[in-house]
């Protein structure tokens, strides 16, 4: 069953999919139950946890946030997503834009444009004492680490189901 407004914004497909599905590169059928569009979430800032391999985002005036929108989510995905996400973050409604155009510059966005405004749910992380003073690469977390994130099994190893994500109030 399809969630109430459940639209998504994301870093990774892969480890969308094997958070949802325990597989990288799902059944086609399964995969096409999903749509990504790249998107900016603005007013916000992506930077490295302390001591682990993924990212926390913050709100930070002038900062932007590159990622994907994804539809199609039913309650089963958010239920995974929360028990991945865990209680260092919070799911919160946040608008985010949607990019007609890609820009040359991953990292800036530099040459992109923007389209519709969108609202999605986002994983906020709780405790900005946990976080280094500086940006995630999402480049650098593809080249080293994201073969380690899209393992069968893998990614719900340290995960508590008894901690899920916060949900902010509505």
């Amino acid at each position: 069953m399809k969630a109430k407004n459940a639209h998504s914004f994301t870093m990774t497909p892969e480890v969308f999919f094997t958070v949802c599905y325990g597989h990288s590169t799902p059944d086609p059928a399964i995969a096409a139950l999903h749509t990504f569009r790249p998107a900016v979430l603005h007013d916000y800032c992506r930077q490295r946890v302390v001591h682990a391999d993924y990212p926390g985002i913050t709100a930070e005036p002038g900062k932007q946030v590159f990622g994907s929108y994804v539809t199609g989510l039913t309650r089963a995905n958010v239920g995974r997503l929360d028990v991945f996400e865990g209680d260092q973050y919070e799911r919160r409604r946040l608008r985010v834009r949607l990019l007609t155009r890609v820009g040359a510059d991953a990292a800036t966005g530099k040459g992109r444009e923007e389209g519709e405004e969108v609202e999605a749910q986002t994983y906020v992380f709780v405790d900005r004492t946990e976080l280094e003073d500086r940006e995630w690469d999402l480049e650098e977390f593809r080249r080293e680490k994201l073969r380690f994130w899209t393992r069968a099994g893998y990614v719900f190893a340290d995960c508590d189901e008894n901690k899920p994500a916060r949900t902010a109030a509505e």
